[in-house]
């Protein structure tokens, strides 16, 4: 009776793995170590400058993404957005240091209110000191170059740390650096960004790890791919932290016409999915080719997630509903879950501006229901 009991049962998964997306690996396999966490990133800190504030996330954003069934937002933050400095000039070393405590407040407010509405939050400074990868800001120093920025760093994740000491895990987690590449002119964004040493990557995040830690030795710690995120780093498997990858695979379609990524934005071939971009051609095979090792890391018990993912409003929709629908299965099937980029706004479910796209009336928002369906399917 018991081998014909787990037969049907293991039958029974199987038949809805089958139904249900991510069935199979949250149920039978449980491959992943991190929640399989849904969500979206919020842009409410993502400018440096507090006046240019683009994003006000309301209590009710925060409902509707719980009552559409999902879990996560990550909170991307430059770090210059709470500081208490003269923004007509140039930030100093010594600026970094200049902590304005009512921007943490407005930050801190943000996280409760989240986590009121049982959505975990995964702090990320997408503007560390010393590095962001759209480049374009003037940093008095070089992350991955002075040690004047790397002490900046562990101090300022040492701040957050204590900031959050007494979030759970099941609350709260923390994205060290956003989308990490070697780039020797921060001023420049479409100067050539590569793969950072892993060892010195290690190197930085261990020091943050270890103030993060001695504060709270619960918190779940994500490192953000090496070369933008795009690959996995073998150097960090030792180290206890999770790793996060990206859904923007391939750029031609996830940043057709995106201004800040190509140098010649207007003249990008027509993405199609699946089918020959340019002079390559992509299909789903070539995604789950890319997404191999991120799928291997997570069964070798460490942590993945997928943190930014989506297609810029200039993608033909339903070349990027066809070619979002396959990103997503290949990541559930493996057990990662994802956050859109972003919430609302270009790539979002919310007033993204696509031209192409039969709008439903959301409370004063124009929605995109087949988007939001997609992402809910998964």
């Amino acid at each position: 009776m018991k081998r014909r009991n787990f037969i049907a049962q293991f039958s029974m998964a199987i038949i809805a793995a089958k139904v249900v997306p991510g069935y199979f690996s949250d149920v039978v396999s449980k491959m992943n170590p991190l929640p399989r966490w849904r969500g979206f990133n919020l842009l409410d800190f993502f400018s440096p400058d507090p006046s240019h504030r683009a994003q006000h996330t309301t209590d009710e954003h925060l409902k509707w993404m719980r009552d559409w069934g999902f879990d996560f937002i990550r909170l991307p933050i430059a770090y210059p957005y709470y500081l208490q400095i003269d923004r007509t000039k140039p930030i100093t070393p010594e600026d970094v240091y200049h902590i304005n405590q009512q921007a943490i407040a407005e930050i801190v407010r943000l996280v409760d209110k989240a986590n009121q509405y049982g959505l975990h939050v995964s702090i990320n400074l997408h503007r560390a000191p010393g590095y962001c990868i759209n480049a374009g800001f003037h940093e008095p120093f070089n992350l991955w170059k002075d040690k004047a920025a790397q002490e900046a760093f562990y101090f300022h994740w040492q701040m957050w740390a204590r900031q959050f000491r007494d979030k759970s895990a099941q609350q709260v987690s923390f994205d060290l650096i956003n989308e990490p590449a070697m780039r020797e002119n921060m001023n420049d964004q479409h100067s050539p960004a590569t793969a950072v040493s892993g060892v010195l990557y290690r190197k930085i995040l261990k020091g943050a790890a270890e103030v993060i830690w001695k504060e709270n030795p619960k918190r779940i710690i994500i490192a953000d791919g090496n070369n933008v995120g795009n690959d996995v780093i073998p150097e960090l498997e030792d180290l206890h932290v999770a790793q996060s990858c990206r859904g923007y695979y391939p750029h031609a379609i996830s940043h057709y016409k995106a201004p800040w990524a190509n140098k010649d934005p207007e003249h990008m071939p027509v993405p199609v999915w699946p089918g020959q971009i340019g002079n390559q051609y992509f299909d789903r095979h070539s995604l789950e080719k890319y997404y191999q090792p991120w799928i291997q890391l997570a069964q070798k018990g460490i942590g993945v997630h997928c943190g930014e993912c989506g297609c810029w409003h200039k993608t033909p929709h339903d070349v990027f509903l066809r070619w979002f629908h396959d990103v997503l299965d290949i990541l559930t099937a493996a057990g990662i879950g994802y956050a859109l980029w972003n919430f609302i706004g270009d790539f979002g479910v919310l007033n993204s501006g696509r031209t192409d796209v039969v709008y439903e009336n959301w409370y004063g928002y124009q929605l995109d229901r087949k988007l939001l369906n997609l992402l809910m399917k998964f």
